[in-house]
């Protein structure tokens, strides 16, 4: 072996020991959270914190990773239901369970057919409503959500053929945002952070449905130390700040 490749593959080898040796927290969130939990690793990190590593997806889906050996640190959900399931499973530690978040739904439209707005969500069971986005309503949080408020206000069995279901909230917000569809129910965090939608009703809190963010660590995870150091970062006064600025409401 030519001399000089010796020393730079010694180097390499190195290295690559180190990064695998480095304690990189595996986070698996809800897709909802991307732009603020992306936000608050960055702020994490520059303070001196461990690398954060995301798997954003719709909760259902990250808990059949999760459940299937993923190596995943901590999960963070868009709904109760879907940590309660890995807890029956054993596969989370309960000690460190806490509901950390609310949301609200919106309903969005695309922005060049904003000229009506709404003054009440029953009006999206108006013929103009031809194609409406949502979660998945048997398994996506946002979805489920959302069809338990239409239910509730009397217009699911009118709109329910209309409705384009859709792999996350992320993608009911994107099918609004390229006009395929006429409007979409999506959190008011997701709206937030669009140029090409506009929020034409906002669900009261008080009259929508009790929306929940819970985050555990994983009872195996394989940096637990330094996976409870950021989800106790979560909870910081730098992180409810970021929170707040991307539209959720912090439990106290």
């Amino acid at each position: 072996m030519n001399a000089l490749k010796k020393p730079l593959l010694a180097f390499l080898l190195l290295a690559s020991l180190s990064v695998a040796q480095a304690a990189d927290v595996t986070v698996f969130a809800a897709a909802s959270l991307t732009d603020a939990l992306k936000e608050i690793a960055t702020s994490y990190e520059k303070a001196g914190g461990d690398k954060i590593v995301f798997n954003f997806a719709a909760s259902h889906l990250l808990v059949t990773q999760i459940k299937a050996g993923a190596p995943a640190d901590i999960f963070f959900s868009a709904d109760e239901a879907k940590m309660d399931d890995l807890a029956k499973s054993n596969l989370i530690d309960k000690d460190t369970r806490k509901n950390l978040l609310s949301n609200s739904l919106v309903i969005v439209v695309p922005g060049y057919t904003s000229n009506q707005k709404l003054t009440s969500a029953t009006q999206l069971a108006d013929a103009r409503f031809k194609k409406i986005a949502l979660g998945q309503p048997d398994s996506v949080p946002a979805g489920i959500y959302a069809k338990q408020y239409l239910q509730k206000i009397g217009i699911w069995d009118k709109v329910s053929s209309r409705i384009i279901p859709c792999e996350s909230v992320r993608a009911a917000l994107a099918a609004v945002e390229t006009g395929n569809v006429d409007a979409g129910m999506v959190y008011k965090t997701d709206a937030l952070h669009s140029k090409t939608v506009v929020a034409d009703y906002e669900v009261p809190v008080s009259d929508g449905p009790a929306i929940a963010y819970p985050v555990a660590l994983i009872r195996e995870s394989r940096n637990a130390t330094a996976a409870k150091k950021f989800l106790d970062y979560l909870s910081s006064t730098a992180s409810v700040k970021i929170f707040d600025q991307n539209g959720f409401v912090v439990k106290k």
